[in-house]
């Protein structure tokens, strides 16, 4: 992968991982707009890394609070909240390695993204609306504090719908937690922290996959790996400082506009010819069943990663 390609990916990345427009449909599409090969899911993977150091420098204080509180004060609102956070990990475990191949495979067609883009965005709509009025009636928005288990783990099967690319993990848990009446800013603070285990395991778990992917040698994939992680944690820190800032006294109608115009748009220029959908028809195939695979595009066996 060129250097210049790399660094195009790890920007998309960190602009569009914590924003709720999904950092997967923009990844995937990027490759057939500039004419090169899809590095796949494992690429993905392994950059995102990158916007999960910028969580990790960000939110620094706070984490470090959670793990204090918690070996201090076992029964305590931080260790209530470590407990909540593990809670909304859950599901995308369970639903990440069941529904490993579709996501990797068939789920990247552009098709799905368009729809998934389209429809997420009007039901981010709904919502938002939903959330105003409820806001607007003097209804008690709730905190991180508020939250029961259950709660944290609907907000995790949100996560775990995130699986399927288009969704956008910071969309649909944000989105959940305003329907369990959340504070916005409040909704994507909880939002970014649990995203932390599953960027985190997922990227660690595929480097490897990540470099057979990339070239045949450590030397040729090492460098389009780094650059692509370090754009994406630059960009991903700056991201993250904006939007916590601009929810304070925003909503999501914009976002949401963006998505339907973005999936329309690119129904249109598949329709048109001007892009083309090259997911490997191989990958429609389940497990085990002997396919050819497509010359330009290397082998992949990543395990499936939200945006």
């Amino acid at each position: 992968m060129a250097l210049w390609f790399a660094a195009v990916l790890g920007l998309i990345q960190g602009l569009t991982e914590f924003i709720p427009v999904s950092s997967t449909a923009h990844l995937r599409i990027a490759p057939e707009l500039f004419g090169q090969v899809d590095p796949g899911a494992a690429y993905t993977a392994v950059i995102q890394l990158g916007t999960l150091l910028a969580l990790l420098v960000y939110f620094a204080k706070d984490l470090f609070g959670l793990a204090r509180g918690s070996l201090t004060a076992p029964k305590g609102p931080e260790a209530r909240q470590v407990l909540l956070l593990g809670l909304a990990t859950i599901p995308i475990v369970v639903f990440g390695l069941t529904l490993k191949h579709y996501v990797e495979g068939p789920l990247r067609s552009l098709y799905v993204i368009a729809s998934t883009l389209i429809v997420i965005g009007i039901v981010m709509w709904l919502i938002e609306r939903w959330s105003a009025a409820r806001a607007a009636s003097g209804a008690v928005e709730r905190t991180i504090a508020m939250l029961r288990p259950s709660d944290a783990l609907i907000i995790g099967i949100a996560q775990a719908m995130a699986l399927v690319p288009g969704v956008s993990r910071s969309g649909a848990t944000i989105c959940m937690a305003l329907l369990i009446g959340m504070q916005r800013r409040e909704a994507a603070r909880f939002s970014f922290l649990m995203s932390i285990p599953a960027v985190g395991g997922a990227g660690i778990l595929e480097v490897k996959s990540a470099l057979k992917a990339l070239g045949p040698n450590l030397h040729e994939a090492m460098p389009a790996l780094l650059v692509g992680t370090a754009v994406a944690a630059v960009s991903g820190y700056i991201v993250i400082a904006w939007l916590l800032r601009w929810l304070g006294s925003h909503r999501l109608t914009s976002f949401s506009i963006y998505r339907v115009a973005a999936g329309v748009a690119l129904l249109a220029a598949l329709a048109t010819g001007v892009l083309h959908d090259t997911t490997p028809a191989a990958a429609s195939v389940p497990a085990g069943v002997p396919t050819p695979t497509p010359p330009a595009v290397a082998p992949l066996a990543a395990p499936a990663t939200p945006r």
